[in-house]
């Protein structure tokens, strides 16, 4: 696929940042990461074919350090910088202050950011939807429900009437997104009312469920929006119903642990059980004997699932979680299968 660049700095940690330098490998692409110094044995380090160190372990100093974050790129000699989460994805500064030092920004443009996004919040609307936005309109584009019962993004779907064919039905001015000029990934969330609400930029958790639903790549299609224009559009497999989810570590906030079992999407769990599932994509952020830093947020792997309907989706992602073994640090798994459950079997999500 010509990209025109050979190397990407891959901003993010976790799970999100592994997926991401998955992705690189698979499209031949130099992956550099970056990290605090509370994460120099990383997974998402491992993983990668270089590593750059931004600076000490509070993500105010490394992680969302937008003068340590380019130099990184400068220093390095990458041709781009992929940001990984909306936090990072969303800041209109850093994307400015990347362009300015003459590396391509992998997102829209800092004008943008600041009209519609620039605070890099995730959505948090129950129901939204994902789209690849070019100058032709949205591709790809898909309706997403969330459980939010949790005060986090914990599982997120394709409502089932959209799994059936249904076209997706969203606001007016979803369809303007290209013209006010947003190239690539999007998250929209929709307000009650049915007009548009968050836009965010980056890798939510929510954007798995775009890749499963159309059998694409999200690295792949935010390369191409960044590039030159007039590269053919990949082809979509879909749609097809999708679910994602996240298993997040329940330590209380600034307690380290050590993760010692098995988790979806470590390469221990990948030579069991990824080739016998195809229709499921697991990535996680640690392998067996690795730490779990006190300093950041606790997200230990994620789950996406592509089915003929839901409720299947979410059956496959509950038998996931329910096959682990300890992991060796307290996880939401149980809350996580019981929403899952009640998906499958068509009840309403949120526990009464």
């Amino acid at each position: 696929m010509p990209l025109g660049i050979e190397s990407v700095l891959v901003a993010g940690r976790g799970p999100a940042a592994c997926s991401v330098i998955r992705s690189c490998a698979r499209l031949g692409l130099k992956s550099v990461a970056v990290h605090s110094e509370a994460e120099r044995g990383a997974r998402h380090v491992r993983m990668a074919d270089e590593a750059v160190l931004l600076g000490p372990a509070p993500a105010a100093e490394s992680y969302l350090a937008v003068d340590r974050i380019v130099e990184a790129a400068q220093r390095s000699g990458v041709g781009a910088v992929l940001p990984v989460p909306p936090a990072l994805a969303g800041n209109a500064r850093l994307a400015a202050a990347v362009t300015a030092a003459g590396v391509r920004w992998v997102g829209p443009e800092a004008e943008v950011l600041e009209r519609l996004g620039g605070d890099g919040v995730e959505p948090a609307s129950e129901r939204g939807f994902l789209a690849w936005v070019t100058a032709e309109g949205l591709r790809f584009a898909t309706p997403v429900s969330r459980d939010r019962a949790a005060g986090i993004a914990r599982v997120s779907w394709t409502p089932e009437s959209w799994a059936t064919g249904t076209p997706a039905d969203l606001p007016p001015a979803a369809h303007r997104l290209g013209d006010i000029g947003w190239r690539g990934l999007v998250t929209v969330g929709i307000s009650p009312d049915g007009e548009l609400g968050e836009v965010a930029a980056g890798f939510s958790l929510d954007m798995a469920v775009l890749e499963r639903a159309h059998g694409v790549d999200a690295v792949e299609l935010a390369l191409r929006s960044s590039g030159a224009p007039g590269d053919p559009a990949p082809a979509s497999s879909g749609p097809r119903a999708a679910v994602a989810v996240q298993l997040r570590s329940t330590l209380p906030p600034g307690t380290a642990g050590r993760v010692t079992g098995r988790l979806p999407g470590d390469r221990s769990w990948s030579r069991t059980r990824a080739a016998a599932d195809s229709g499921v994509v697991a990535v996680s952020g640690y392998d067996p004997g690795d730490r779990l830093d006190g300093w950041y947020d606790a997200l230990l792997a994620t789950v996406s699932v592509a089915a003929p309907d839901t409720a299947t989706a979410a059956r496959t992602a509950a038998d996931v979680l329910a096959d682990l073994p300890p992991a060796g640090v307290p996880h939401d798994g149980a809350e996580v299968c019981a929403v899952l459950d009640r998906l499958a079997t068509g009840r309403p999500v949120s526990a009464a």
